[in-house]
């Protein structure tokens, strides 16, 4: 999916996502039959321009500011904060969170291909198909996925076999792990002030343009466009005259995609116990590249991660994420339903499947790709789960769509709270500390020692904000 895409690709999802921002229906109905069936360039880009400038439908019923004042001023409450741990169980507890991100994202990375139905089976039916065609023992998922099945006419191959039980020795690149790599890269060059320009810089010079997808594809190409703004030195740390609206919106209807929520980790971890300063972070990273719902998810994921490293229970953890993003959003509802789907449910795991269904019959109206349908597997995986590793992180692979984006966020929070000691040597055991993450200084490098990195920054912020 990385890569520029075409100009008739970024049109048709524009509609889409003004249908999700609630703009008037008529409205873009006019203008889908104004463009007519073979426009051209020019009839393109000024249709794309037209559907940005379309306002919000009085009847919409969700009010979704950007900005972060006014998102604060739209939340439920105050920020939940705890007292960060002391070592020796800061230590432990930020290599877990290191590892449980590696660990999900390598779980989910041989079947993130399989977002979209394929010969009549979901996202998460072709994992369940996959596995029952090795054995009966297979599901729900007990281990790394194999790196083939008898299945696989049906349900399509498995993807990466480096992160495959027959191969894995390492966690290998991938654009979750890569992301939580910069941002403790940003955190280590600007410690708690870092900008929005900070982020971006750092995308500038160390992440080639192929290792971007979506939404980070397009904000990148806007900031190469921008120029000079982003490449003139910092003064004092005042941000540049950068329009960050333009940024996130120019040719980019991804902008309310999973992108930003997977690039917060180590947000959360820097501020442990403290969900609001990480959802702050958070929200100057993700208004880079994203709106509206992308800007909250990034938020409450950052928020949940901070929160895992201090309060007793998973339903804390959820709070803490829910308490950082607007009660009048399109995520706050969409959370708050996939919580009534997991209560109806007992909350009971042996009933997976049926909350997994119910989900997608909620959510599937989202591109797989979502920031909404995705963080409402996260949810729901924490739920189902109570907090344990296995369950969590194998709940948040098996649900389908995003599943290395879902495990590894998934596998961040319940890693957090477990600690490394805690975390099963089934799964941490085969990855051999070993990260290969293609950012130089990064590749390789042991996981613990990234841990370590976290724990230093985590212990230089203790008395901000």
């Amino acid at each position: 999916m990385s890569g520029w895409r075409a100009a008739e690709e970024l049109v048709a999802e524009e509609f889409i996502q003004a249908e999700h921002e609630g703009k008037d229906r008529r409205a873009i109905e006019l203008l889908r039959e104004a463009l007519g069936a073979q426009p051209d360039y020019t009839a393109l880009a000024a249709t794309h321009l037209a559907l940005l400038e379309l306002p919000v439908a009085p009847e919409f019923g969700f009010d979704e500011p950007d900005d972060l004042r006014a998102i604060r001023a739209l939340r439920s409450g105050p920020s939940l904060r705890w007292p960060a741990p002391a070592a020796p169980e800061l230590d432990d507890r930020m290599l877990g969170a290191w590892l449980g991100r590696s660990i999900g994202c390598a779980l989910g990375k041989p079947v993130e291909g399989w977002m979209w139905p394929h010969n009549g089976l979901s996202s998460w039916e072709r994992q369940k198909t996959y596995l029952l065609g090795i054995g009966p023992d297979e599901w729900p998922v007990r281990d790394y996925f194999p790196e083939h099945s008898p299945a696989e006419a049906i349900t399509g191959e498995a993807a990466c076999p480096a992160s495959t039980r027959d191969h894995i020795a390492f966690m290998e690149s991938d654009d979750d792990i890569r992301y939580t790599v910069l941002g403790q890269l940003v955190l280590q060059k600007k410690g708690a002030d870092f900008t929005s320009e900070t982020v971006a810089r750092m995308w500038l010079t160390t992440l080639p343009y192929e290792f971007m997808c979506t939404a980070e594809t397009q904000s990148y190409r806007n900031m190469v466009i921008a120029g000079d703004l982003l490449r003139g030195p910092e003064v004092d740390g005042a941000p540049a005259d950068v329009d960050w609206s333009w940024m996130a919106t120019h040719l980019n209807p991804y902008r309310e995609w999973i992108g930003a929520q997977i690039r917060v980790d180590s947000y959360g971890y820097a501020v442990p116990g403290r969900p609001g300063l990480a959802a702050e972070f958070a929200w100057r990273d993700a208004r880079i590249s994203h709106t509206k719902n992308g800007i909250y998810g990034a938020m409450l994921c950052a928020a949940m991660i901070a929160a895992a490293f201090t309060a007793e229970t998973v339903d804390e953890i959820v709070e803490a994420g829910l308490a950082e993003i607007p009660a009048t959003s399109r995520l706050h509802a969409d959370l708050r339903s996939v919580i009534a789907i997991c209560e109806a449910h007992g909350r009971d795991f042996a009933r997976f499947e049926e909350v997994i269904a119910a989900i997608h019959e909620a959510f599937g109206h989202y591109d797989p790709v979502h920031t909404n349908n995705n963080a409402a597997v996260c949810v729901a995986a924490l739920l189902m789960s109570d907090g344990d590793f296995h369950d969590a992180v194998t709940f948040a692979v098996m649900a389908g769509w995003d599943t290395d984006c879902n495990g590894a966020t998934v596998g961040s929070i319940v890693g957090a709270r477990a600690g490394a000691a805690r975390v099963p040597e089934l799964w941490k055991g085969r990855l051999n500390d070993t990260l290969n993450s293609l950012v130089a200084g990064y590749h390789p490098i042991a996981i613990s020692e990234c841990a370590r990195r976290s724990t230093d920054i985590a212990l230089d912020l203790l008395d901000v904000g």
